[in-house]
């Protein structure tokens, strides 16, 4: 066992605070990492404010990140001291149907994510504080300086690359660019309506250019937003989805956009139904943001879903399999197809991690990075 600072939950709503952590040696099929950097995701935010359950408390937060093999399990294969890993916040066990069917972001060991604990064993914990156990955030935990997670947490890359832009790919960029190539299967030609444009919305702009889009409007009420996705790919930028969607009209003969993409902060059933109506006949919506998790319904134009055959789509980890497509972006990042350094605005000490979620509050940050030392 080793001690490490870490960011942790004591209620919720709540804020992050620091403090000591005891970290476990690894067990068989676990590895320690010594995390380098942890992106900050709303979702971090959705569970401060109790919108979306991250683990029991305390919790220690953060489930977008990368770091350096620090011991081995066991008779854990596949991995030694040295590795450098990005963690992917679903685990993915290769072995279940939807592992199987090329469908990783949907395995089984996603069930237990919630648990904060071991996927087979809901009461063991591999972090404590002052003798009480601390649950991990998706089972991974990376707003701490060492974390002891399942090898199915975490993907190996290549040592060469900056691990403090690596880390984005284990949620926010295999979130965003996947809800465009995966979710929406943009196609060349079409025009795409990304609404939001935060750590997942700037990806899904950046995915609907590579994949050949003619037109990405982005939509964000933020004049820095938007003047960054039209660095990243976007052809349009404009503060509101209404008029985003006469902008898709005008050039579609009146028909509308071919997908819209819906990665607002707080979703809410109108952002879907206005999202919804600014598509085409048979075009698809793709909803990758969360809200608050009692929301059931929404304001859906149920006549122009059925008569329009209308497609909504619902997008997790943008569809994407973490074994395959962590690597495969960071290869289109090193052929410059793919930016990462771009999207990290600002970076933090694990000490000033609150100011880093204040700023995404704010609107000033694209991604904030906390960067250990």
């Amino acid at each position: 066992m080793i001690t490490a600072k870490g960011a942790i939950l004591r209620e919720v709503p709540g804020r992050f605070e620091i403090a000591e952590i005891e970290v476990d040696d690894p067990r068989q099929g676990e590895i320690r990492v010594k995390v380098a950097a942890s992106g900050l995701c709303h979702s971090d935010v959705h569970a401060s404010d109790g919108d979306l359950k991250g683990g029991p408390l305390p919790m220690c937060g953060g489930h977008e990140g990368s770091g350096v093999v620090e011991a081995v399990g066991p008779g854990t294969a596949g991995f030694a001291e040295g590795d450098h890993i990005v963690f992917s916040f679903l685990p993915t066990c290769g072995r279940c149907r939807w592992c199987a069917r090329g469908m990783q972001n949907l395995c089984d060991l996603g069930a237990a994510t919630a648990t904060g604990a071991r996927w087979d064993d809901p009461g063991s914990c591999r972090l404590s504080s002052a003798g009480q156990p601390v649950s991990q955030m998706c089972g991974i935990s990376t707003f701490s300086e060492y974390t002891t997670v399942s090898v199915a947490s975490a993907v190996k890359v290549d040592s060469s690359l900056d691990l403090s832009v690596a880390c984005l790919t284990g949620c926010g960029v295999g979130t965003g660019w996947g809800a465009a190539v995966n979710s929406a299967q943009v196609s060349p030609g079409d025009v795409v309506i990304v609404m939001g444009i935060g750590g997942i919305g700037i990806n899904a702009v950046q995915g609907a250019s590579h994949a050949g889009a003619s037109a990405v409007i982005a939509v964000d009420p933020v004049e820095f937003k938007r003047e960054s996705a039209l660095k990243l790919g976007a052809t349009h930028a404009v503060a509101d989805i209404k008029e985003a969607a006469d902008l898709a009209r005008s050039m579609t003969n009146g028909q509308g956009a071919d997908a819209s993409i819906v990665t607002v902060g707080h979703v809410q059933g109108r952002h879907v139904g206005q999202a919804l109506k600014a598509v085409r006949k048979a075009g698809t919506c793709v909803v990758v943001s969360i809200g608050e998790v009692k929301t059931r319904d929404g304001d859906i134009p149920l006549t122009e879903l059925v008569l329009f055959q209308k497609r909504i789509q619902g997008s997790l980890f943008g569809a994407s399999s973490p074994t395959a497509d962590i690597p495969k972006q960071l290869d289109l990042y090193r052929q410059g197809a793919l930016k990462l350094d771009e999207l990290v605005t600002a970076r933090y000490p694990l000490e000033r991690i609150n100011d880093g979620f204040d700023d995404m509050a704010a609107g000033r940050n694209l991604r904030g990075v906390v960067v250990f030392g």
